[in-house]
């Protein structure tokens, strides 16, 4: 019996998906779908990292369109569907991807256990960062810029590339504006009003970078004139923001919902038209949905971030130190005022 190992639809454990829905065997699927090379990708990473590296699935998908792609994470439930199988960083999937020969690897990680893995993994060609001698190495030299940045907070602060721009030449493509690839499912419905313009306002930065902190009183501020100018407000953040979004909720009068699972919470930002956030998870969904974005930054280089046109950079009126501390002794957060991002809002949302 002829049986298509090529085939993009091939499981090789379970019938697949024609035969399941309609019953054809290999000879006679009109279905098949050879593929002529397979792409694993190693981003595990944070939420938001994984996210802003999905650009990159259009541009493969471009270049590479009949590859069969890979991709292991620690959170696959960002990862696009344009992916055809997501693996888990757990040891099942980890012992299937070693076993598995790949014509391209990209590892997008400098985490000592993606680089071991890209070391072992057997792929024709590698792109990204390996490991020598028990830690991250570049594995040529497009990778080198990035490994240096990420070595020296000067060098660092020399960068002038986006993150995607950077990624996509380890990969040794050329970027050109491709977007986020982000899908969400509705939820439930949200009491929001249709006739305003929605302004979600992230009030967290996460534990690692707490000298990202805005404070509550700015936050107040900034809701009150937003709801007098006849914006609709909605508080968003987790569950470590969870008491001081009800208290300014409750001192302004702006919508708060609660937290919720991942899913949820990006539907959630769906209804807004404009978050307002420091460097975060939040800034990735709202990007890899389309909303505009108003994005508070101290710490890191601002060329890093591409907001493709729909956004701005808020940063403090003094230059930062460049420290990439988790405090912060001069808190430069409160030299940002809610007026001048009330009027970057106004600016994006007229």
């Amino acid at each position: 019996m002829l049986v298509h190992t090529d085939c993009r639809q091939y499981r090789g454990d379970l019938p697949c998906k024609p035969h399941k829905t309609q019953g054809v065997h290999c000879k006679d699927c009109a279905l098949y779908d050879p593929v002529d090379n397979k792409i694993l990708i190693i981003k595990l990473g944070a939420i938001g990292d994984v996210i802003r590296t999905t650009p990159l699935l259009r541009k493969i998908k471009e270049v590479h369109p009949h590859a069969l792609v890979h991709w292991l994470t620690r959170t696959p439930e960002v990862v696009s569907s344009a992916v055809d199988r997501i693996f888990r960083f757990r040891c099942e999937d980890v012992e299937t991807i070693r076993s598995t020969p790949y014509d391209l690897l990209f590892n997008l990680d400098k985490d000592r256990e993606a680089c071991a893995l890209a070391t072992a993994v057997q792929s024709k060609t590698k792109k990204g960062f390996l490991l020598k001698d028990g830690n991250c190495w570049p594995s040529d030299e497009p990778a080198r810029h990035k490994w240096i940045s990420g070595l020296f907070d000067d060098e660092n602060r020399k960068n002038t590339k986006s993150y995607p721009q950077e990624i996509f030449e380890i990969c040794g493509f050329e970027f050109r504006g491709e977007e986020y690839m982000l899908e969400i499912e509705p939820q439930k419905e949200w009491d929001v009003p249709d006739a305003k313009s929605v302004v979600g306002l992230n009030t967290g930065c996460g534990e690692r970078w707490k000298s990202r902190l805005w404070p509550e009183s700015y936050w107040i501020s900034l809701a009150r004139l937003l709801k007098q100018d006849g914006f609709e407000v909605i508080f968003l953040g987790g569950k470590q923001e969870h008491e001081k979004n009800r208290k300014l909720s409750t001192e302004t009068g702006g919508l708060y919902f609660g937290h919720f699972p991942l899913p949820v919470f990006m539907d959630l930002m769906n209804q807004c038209d404009l978050i307002v956030t420091a460097v975060t998870m939040a800034l990735h969904i709202a990007l890899g949905l389309g909303k505009r974005v108003v994005l508070f930054n101290n710490i890191f280089n601002r060329h890093e971030f591409e907001l493709y046109g729909r956004g701005v950079v808020v940063e403090p009126d003094r230059e930062c130190k460049g420290c990439f501390m988790n405090d912060c002794e001069e808190s430069c957060m409160d030299r940002i005022q809610p007026e001048t991002v009330f009027l970057k809002v106004q600016s994006l949302l007229p």
